[in-house]
Parts: C-alpha cells; sequence; structure tokens
C-alpha cells in the first residue's frame, strides 16, 4: 500500500514545531504577503528561515502559499517575494494564479510548484494542462468525489500527485472563491481578508414587502442557510488511498497548537495502522474518533467524497462550535520535580488554578491525567490561579511532561 503525506498547516513557528512533533510528514505555511489567510500569524523571514531549518531536521518538508488571484499591482512584490523565497529553500510554493506561477519559475524555478485548489481543479484535461506546464502536484477541488479523483489519477501522467482535503473547513464557495466578503465589507476571500459571512445569520426578503424578513430556516439558534460542517475522513482513509490521492491535506491555517496537534496525532495514528494492516487501523479507529472530536470543529460531514448528496449532509443550522478541550500552552522546558513529577514552563493560553486535574497529550498518542501542584511566576512567586493569558510559568505538575508535550483541560 502506497504512504500518503499527511499535510499538516501551521500559523506559526511554535505550530509549526507542533505540526512536526505531533505528526507530520509535510507542513504549509504561510509568508507576511500573498497568503490566503490575510488574518492568520503568518511567517516573517526570520521565522520561516527557522521553521524550515527545524523541519528539515526532523525530515519534514515545507510548502509556502502564495495563492492569492494577484491584480496589477501585486506583481512587481511578488517577484521580490519569490526571490526571497529562493533564498529560503521551501520545498514547494503554493500558487493558483499564472501571473504568480509564471514569475515563481522565473525567480525560484529550482522550488516545485503546487497548484492550490483555487484553481478550480474538477476534471482530468485541467491536470493535464498545469503537468504541461511544469506542475507536479494538483490540489483536487472540494467538489470532487472519491470516484471523479479516481478517474483523474487513471488519465494523469504516474508522476503528477493528487493533493486533497482530508480534514478541516469546508467553503460555501467553489473551492474557495467566494465574493460575499468582498461584497458585503470590501475584504476580498481571493486576497486572504475573508470575513466568513458564510458564517453570518441570513433571511429573504421579498422585493415588494422591503422590511419584513422572512427566515429561510430557523431554530433557537438562528438562521445559517450558507454554512457547512467540517469535513472529517479519518474513517475512510482506505477509500482515500483507493482513488490515489498521494497528500491528504489538514485545513486550518488559522487554527491553535491544540487543534493542530489533536489533528495531526490522530490522522497520524490512523495512517500508520493502516499500512500496518486493516485490522489494525479498524482497532485504532475508536481512539480516533474520541481523539478527533476533542479539538474545536462544528459537526462533521465527508463533503462530496461520495456523491453531491449523501447521509452525511454539508449543510446545517448552526454556526456553533463544538469544543470539549481547552488549550493550556505547550511544554518550553522541563525539568524533574522533588514530587517525582516535573516542573515545566509554558507560556499560558487560558485559566487554570492549583488543584485542578488536567492533560499531558504526548506526541506518541498518550494522553496523560495530572494534577497542578503549584504554579510560579518568573519573578519566583507563587499563585493559585493564571487568569491572564501569555504568562510566563512554571507549573509543577504530578506526573512527567517532556518538551513539546501539550497542556489541555477539559472544557
Amino acid at each position: 500500500m502506497r504512504k500518503p503525506e499527511l499535510l499538516i498547516p501551521a500559523s506559526s513557528l511554535e505550530v509549526l514545531k507542533i505540526a512536526v512533533m505531533f505528526g507530520a510528514d509535510a507542513v504549509y505555511i504561510g509568508g507576511e504577503a500573498f497568503s490566503l489567510r490575510a488574518k492568520a500569524k503568518n511567517f516573517s523571514k526570520e521565522d520561516m528561515r527557522e521553521g524550515i531549518a527545524f523541519a528539515h531536521a526532523h525530515n519534514v518538508r515545507v510548502h509556502v502559499t502564495a495563492n492569492i488571484l494577484a491584480h496589477n499591482y501585486d506583481l512587481e512584490e511578488a517577484a521580490k517575494y519569490f526571490k526571497e523565497l529562493a533564498k529560503l529553500q521551501p520545498d514547494a510554493i503554493i500558487v493558483a494564479d499564472p501571473g504568480m506561477i509564471l514569475l515563481a519559475k522565473e525567480n525560484c524555478p529550482e522550488i516545485e510548484l503546487h497548484l492550490s485548489t483555487q484553481a478550480n481543479n474538477t476534471n482530468y484535461m485541467t491536470y493535464r494542462f498545469w503537468y504541461d506546464q511544469g506542475i507536479r502536484r494538483v490540489v483536487s477541488a472540494r467538489e470532487l468525489s472519491l470516484k471523479e479523483i479516481k478517474e483523474i489519477r487513471e488519465h494523469i501522467p504516474q508522476d503528477m500527485e493528487i493533493e486533497s482535503f482530508i480534514h478541516g473547513a469546508m467553503c460555501i464557495s467553489y473551492s474557495g472563491r467566494c465574493l460575499l466578503s468582498h461584497y458585503f465589507t470590501g475584504r476580498d476571500a481571493n486576497r486572504g481578508a475573508c470575513t466568513h459571512p458564510c458564517r453570518w445569520k441570513y433571511a429573504v426578503v421579498e422585493e415588494q414587502r422591503p422590511g419584513e424578513y422572512l427566515p429561510v430556516y430557523e431554530n433557537d439558534r438562528g438562521t445559517y442557510i450558507f454554512n457547512s460542517k467540517d469535513l472529517c475522513m479519518i474513517e475512510h482513509i482506505p477509500e482515500m488511498i483507493d482513488a490515489g490521492i498521494d497528500s491528504f491535506k489538514i485545513e486550518g491555517r488559522m487554527k491553535t497548537a491544540l487543534y493542530v496537534a489533536t489533528v495531526a496525532r490522530t490522522y497520524r495514528k490512523a495512517i500508520d495502522a493502516l499500512l500496518e494492516s486493516k485490522e489494525a487501523y479498524e482497532e485504532k479507529l475508536p481512539w480516533c474518533r474520541e481523539e478527533i472530536s476533542k479539538c474545536t470543529y462544528r459537526q462533521f460531514t465527508t463533503g462530496f467524497y461520495f456523491g453531491k448528496t449523501n447521509e452525511h449532509t454539508q449543510i446545517y443550522d448552526s454556526n456553533t462550535y463544538v469544543n470539549e478541550y481547552i488549550y493550556l500552552g505547550i511544554v518550553e522546558e522541563s525539568r524533574e520535580a522533588e514530587t517525582n513529577g516535573s516542573e515545566v514552563y509554558i507560556t499560558q493560553r487560558n485559566k487554570f488554578s492549583v488543584g485542578e486535574t488536567i492533560e499531558i497529550m504526548k506526541p506518541d498518542g498518550s494522553n496523560v491525567e495530572t494534577k497542578v501542584l503549584a504554579i510560579t511566576d518568573e519573578k519566583g512567586e507563587g499563585m493559585e490561579s493564571c487568569p491572564h493569558p501569555q504568562q510566563k510559568l512554571w507549573i509543577t505538575l504530578s506526573e512527567k511532561a517532556q518538551v513539546f508535550d501539550l497542556l489541555r483541560k477539559k472544557a
């Protein structure tokens, strides 16, 4: 069985390191320009250099997104940006705009180019066209079924790779080409500034009765006619491989370290179990289902993979996230404690208190419950709780924790 790549998003240098340690084969990141996540933290040139070095030291690839649909005024700066990437040497650049592709070829010809889902790649002739332009990997449109992807695989060169989403948020517009954000707010989704108006409440107004709002469908939470569930294919990895997909892409460059660690680790364990045997995969699935539900999500769907309509309906009637666990921080330093547990240094992300039972989430797949025995700030002063995020703290735990372990607690 062919081993697929597990491609994980990273919004920052910290999250990149977590993705690497929790099971990614490759990570994709955005720079400070030309990336379709303008509100993500994104990477400075210095962070990108450090992130690429860290990933490569762990045999993990780094793909950089430059997948905006460019305007004339973007092109000069884009050329300079590609020259900078040529020096930083990521493994691939993700592009969508033919003009940006030409600029990338001119300014960093030695770096692989991958075609973004923004390019609406829905048939094998499109794949073959881009192959002739030197593109060796194409990200399939979210609208494709597994049957269609399998047919694409049968009609394209063997050395051309297919990358497809396996988990994360779904867009209500055709492969991300949404005009609602720009129309309502002036922030262009195709330039990375989407305000996610598909998550807003809507009603219908009849032309001759202005001001009279008619609900399309409403429950006690509101009306959400555009909203989609989140994609989750953890139970269908064999079908994804059978379709000929080379890279499994997780959506989420706006997500937290807890989300990235949870999803990366869960899919890593599922893929590895399947590569061992079908039986091992099926035995692992109950653990995978439980773990994947511990990160923030909007209910799950299989999207269009099993046809345009199926029992896992995609649109739903609430924009409420399910959030079962709260992210507390990543272990940055660790040392043994007198209690036989450990003292760990973290940047605190959410509130917790002395005496609470929290969980150590380890890259190897284990979760260890531990009690918070003491909290000390950087001045050495003890605290009973830490209500203010972003504090640097030493925490004494009853169990051992190591660098890159992640701390979380039940919501």
